[in-house]
C-alpha cells in the first residue's frame, strides 16, 4: 500500500509538472485509475511531444503506442491517444488530442520513428488525417477498401465481401448478401421472457386443466 501511495504522489507531481512546463499548449491534466493523462492542443502535439522526450524530468524516450478513439457525438468526433514511457524515470503519461474528420493532425514521426505505422494504422480504421506523414496510406485493409472499419458507424456486414471465383481463377469483390433474413422477433413467444409465458399455451399445459385422458392422470 505504501508503494502504491508513493507511485501515485510521483505521478501527481509528475502530472503538475508537465501543466507547468507545456503551459498554454494544455487543456487538461487527469490522474485517474492509477494513470496520467493530458490533453493538449491538436496544433502543438509536436513540440509537446518533443518537450516530454527531451526534458530532463521527464526523459519519455518511447512511444508505447499510437490510436485513435471514436466518439461519433461530439463535433471533434476522434481522439488521438499517444503513450509514452520513460525507462529512466519508470513513469508513464498518456497524451490526447482530438479533431475531426476532415482536419489533420500533425504527424509526430520526426520526434519517433515508430509514429509511423502507427499513425497509418489511424488513417486506415478510423480516417484520422495526419500533415506531413511521409507515407500515409493504409496498412490493415486490403486494396480498394471502402471507409474506415473501426468508425462506430460503419456497418458490421461491411461494404463489400470477397471470395475466390473458381470460374475467373481469381479472387473477385461483390456487394455484401445477407445469407439470412434478419429475425423477426415474436415478444409473445413463451422463449422471450417469463411474462410471455405466463400468457402463452404450451403443448401439454391442457392436462393442468384436468383434461388428461382417461386412465393417464397422476393415479393412473
Amino acid at each position: 500500500m505504501e508503494d502504491k501511495r508513493e507511485e501515485l504522489e510521483a505521478l501527481k507531481e509528475l502530472g503538475e509538472y508537465v501543466e507547468d512546463l507545456l503551459g498554454e499548449e494544455v487543456r487538461a491534466v487527469r490522474l485517474a485509475y492509477g494513470e496520467l493523462s493530458t490533453t493538449v492542443r491538436r496544433e502543438s502535439i509536436v513540440k509537446v511531444m518533443t518537450i516530454l522526450r527531451d526534458d530532463s524530468n521527464c526523459q519519455f524516450h518511447q512511444l508505447i503506442d499510437l490510436c485513435g478513439v471514436d466518439f461519433p457525438e461530439r463535433d471533434e468526433r476522434f481522439e488521438v491517444v499517444y503513450h509514452l514511457l520513460s525507462m529512466r524515470q519508470n513513469q508513464r503519461i498518456r497524451v490526447k488530442v482530438t479533431t475531426d474528420a476532415a482536419t489533420p493532425v500533425p504527424s509526430v514521426t520526426g520526434v519517433f520513428s515508430a509514429a509511423g505505422w502507427f499513425e497509418r494504422e489511424a488513417w486506415d480504421l478510423y480516417g484520422i488525417l495526419f500533415s506531413d506523414h511521409p507515407d500515409l496510406r493504409r496498412i490493415l485493409t486490403d486494396y480498394g477498401f471502402q471507409g474506415h472499419p473501426m468508425r462506430k458507424d460503419f456497418p458490421l456486414t461491411g461494404y463489400v465481401e470477397l471470395r475466390y471465383d473458381d470460374d475467373q481463377k481469381r479472387v473477385v469483390y461483390e456487394p455484401v448478401k445477407l445469407t439470412q433474413e434478419f429475425r423477426t422477433f415474436d415478444f409473445l413467444s413463451p422463449w422471450e421472457g417469463a411474462e410471455a409465458a405466463h400468457r402463452a399455451l404450451l403443448p401439454g399445459d391442457e392436462k393442468a386443466d384436468g383434461d388428461a385422458p382417461e386412465g393417464k392422470g397422476d393415479n393412473g
